[in-house]
């Protein structure tokens, strides 16, 4: 029998670079929200990969910034603890990028002992002398990490990547039970479902003053029924949510239903409120509340 591996890998980045794109990608499923805003990962989310001898512990994590208020210093933290526990790094960029926007964590980056994957995604969209052009770069910069160009949209060396990280993981027994997916429930899928629909549907700041909080989840034999509460900072903001007679949130419900029955393989039931819960986004008890400061 071969011996068995496990260990964690985890994905870091600007914001944008395809980090989620990567993570589902691997995983076989739709774990991480995925849009064209900056910031849509606030949390650090697990994929739990099994193979008969391996298990993948990856781990998807908001793309660095520099902090602008709490929940952003929050997000970092998550960032930090991916350094902290990782087996392998997946450092991503994308063609034309030049470093990561804290130079702290890219100093970081250059002086970790662990391995280093280097991912230069989206060169479905670059030109051959460019992307050579990258390569040198990156390797200049990072000399340490293995470089792989890819395209985690269009499934472009992934499988090759995911097999190089079975060969760099460490020997050791599985973290978690083989059937396991992810280490979040599932009230987590139902609010970021929700939160992707705001993120892809309006505008301007709404979507980034939004945190949604799933308060009832029944499951029966043939429906779950769901309650979750779409919180925003001010009632104007409330009202935008809302839209002409519900119609704006109505769109949002009937969409995120549907990736929902999607995600469960079950019907939905979905109720969706708004409630105002002023600046939020700067208070560290509801912040801890929703599962971001964890001090």
């Amino acid at each position: 029998m071969k011996e068995h591996k496990a260990g964690f890998v985890n994905i870091i980045g600007n914001p944008n670079v395809g980090k989620s794109t990567l993570m589902n990608a691997f995983v076989g499923e739709k774990l991480s929200i995925i849009t064209s805003k900056a910031q849509t990962t606030r949390h650090r989310i697990l994929g739990i990969v099994n193979g008969d001898d391996f298990q993948v512990i990856l781990s998807d994590t908001p793309g660095i910034i520099k902090p602008a208020y709490e929940l952003q210093s929050s997000m970092m933290d998550f960032v930090k603890t991916a350094f902290e526990d990782a087996d392998i790094l997946i450092y991503m960029v994308e063609i034309g990028e030049r470093a990561l926007k804290d130079e702290a964590f890219f100093n970081k980056l250059k002086n970790t002992k662990i391995p280093v994957l280097l991912l230069l995604n989206k060169i479905d969209a670059s030109e051959q002398e460019k992307l050579e052009e990258q390569v040198q770069y990156w390797q200049e910069q990072l000399p340490t990490a293995e470089i792989h160009p890819i395209s985690a949209l269009m499934n472009f060396n992934v499988k090759e990547v995911f097999l190089r990280i079975i060969e760099l993981l460490p020997a050791s027994h599985p973290y978690y039970p083989k059937d396991q997916l992810t280490d979040k429930p599932e009230r987590f899928f139902v609010n970021e479902t929700i939160r992707e629909k705001i993120l892809q549907f309006y505008k301007k700041e709404v979507p980034y003053a939004v945190e949604i909080d799933t308060e009832e989840f029944f499951e029966d034999e043939e429906i779950i029924r769901m309650r979750a509460v779409i919180m925003v900072e001010r009632d104007s903001q409330k009202g935008i949510i809302i839209g002409h007679k519900g119609s704006a949130l109505k769109r949002v419900g009937v969409e995120a239903r549907k990736d929902l029955e999607k995600f469960f393989d079950k019907q939905v039931h979905l109720e969706l409120y708004v409630k105002v819960n002023k600046n939020w986004r700067s208070n560290a008890n509801q912040l801890k509340r929703f599962g971001y400061n964890k001090g």
